[in-house]
Parts: structure tokens; C-alpha cells; sequence
């Protein structure tokens, strides 16, 4: 066990950690917070996926013990009070949940990928890695590659990210 400093969607929460914890089960089993969900446990699906220090991080495969002094957002510290994150809103404004499973994952994802994209950082599709990115749809569908959805909510999705990223 270990003693660390876990910064949570904005609150500071001592925990002692046994160094095999991985995040995702800080987070679902001692924290209460159940947004992240537990998809494959494999880091290939997404549907675990969080923001460390602004970088999606899948929780599955990060262990908690690692992250003393980061600041963790979970799909729960997105919305700002009672006012939704814009991207929320655009899931709701194009049906974007089927489901629902991989939505919080599919959130925070889309989040650290506007601010990948914001930032400059080419995908494996960008034509011109040089140039600012340009979040059309297959820009948007490479990025968010690492997020499945199994209900195929997918064409819906890439419309909610678009409909904040332009």
C-alpha cells in the first residue's frame, strides 16, 4: 500500500493504494465514481477512457499509484454546475448515445482529441502535417479510432464532435 494525493474532477482525495490498482477501479470502487466503465479491461475498446493533466489516459491500463499529483477529470467533472461541456450538449443535440455504455469514454476522449487537434498534432490521416489540422469527418473518425461503439452510434458521434470542433 502507498500513500498518494489523487486530484479528481477538481477535488483532492488522500487514499492509500495498493500499487496494483489500476485507476479505473480507484475510480469505480473507492472513489464512487462510475462514469468510466469497465469495457474489455484490455485498454481496446475506450469505454474506460479518462483525462490526466489534459491527456486521454485509458484507466484500465494506468495503475493509481502512478499518478500521485495528477489532476484526473472523469466524464462526471466535465460539465461545468448544472451547464453541460459543449460536447455533452452536441451528443444530446444529435442523439449520439444509443446505449450509452461508451458515451463517457467517447466524452472525455473527444475532449483531449479537440485539444490534441487545437494544439497541432497530426493524425495518421492528416494530409498535411505541417498545416493546422482540419477536423472533418475522417480526421474526427482516425482520432477517436481508439473509442469503439457497439451499438454503431458512430455516424452520430463524429456529427456531435464535429458540431464543436467547427
Amino acid at each position: 500500500m502507498m500513500d498518494i494525493l489523487l486530484s479528481v474532477n477538481r477535488d483532492s482525495h488522500p487514499i492509500s493504494v495498493d500499487t496494483r490498482e489500476t485507476l479505473l477501479d480507484t475510480l469505480r470502487e473507492r472513489l464512487d465514481l462510475t462514469g468510466a466503465k469497465k469495457g474489455c479491461d484490455h485498454g481496446q475498446c475506450g469505454a474506460c477512457t479518462v483525462l490526466v493533466d489534459g491527456r486521454r489516459m485509458k484507466s484500465c491500463l494506468a495503475l493509481t499509484v502512478s499518478l500521485d499529483d495528477c489532476e484526473i477529470t472523469t466524464v462526471e467533472g466535465l460539465a461545468t454546475g448544472d451547464t453541460p461541456h459543449p460536447l455533452q450538449a452536441a451528443f444530446i443535440d444529435n442523439d449520439a448515445f444509443q446505449c450509452g455504455y461508451c458515451t463517457p469514454g467517447q466524452l472525455c476522449s473527444a475532449v483531449g482529441m479537440l485539444a490534441e487537434a487545437s494544439a497541432g498534432w497530426p493524425s495518421a490521416v492528416t494530409p498535411d502535417v505541417v498545416a493546422e489540422p482540419r477536423l472533418d469527418d475522417e480526421e474526427i473518425r482516425e482520432r477517436m479510432s481508439g473509442n469503439l461503439c457497439r451499438c454503431g452510434a458512430y455516424v452520430n458521434i463524429v456529427a456531435a464532435i464535429g458540431q464543436v470542433a467547427r
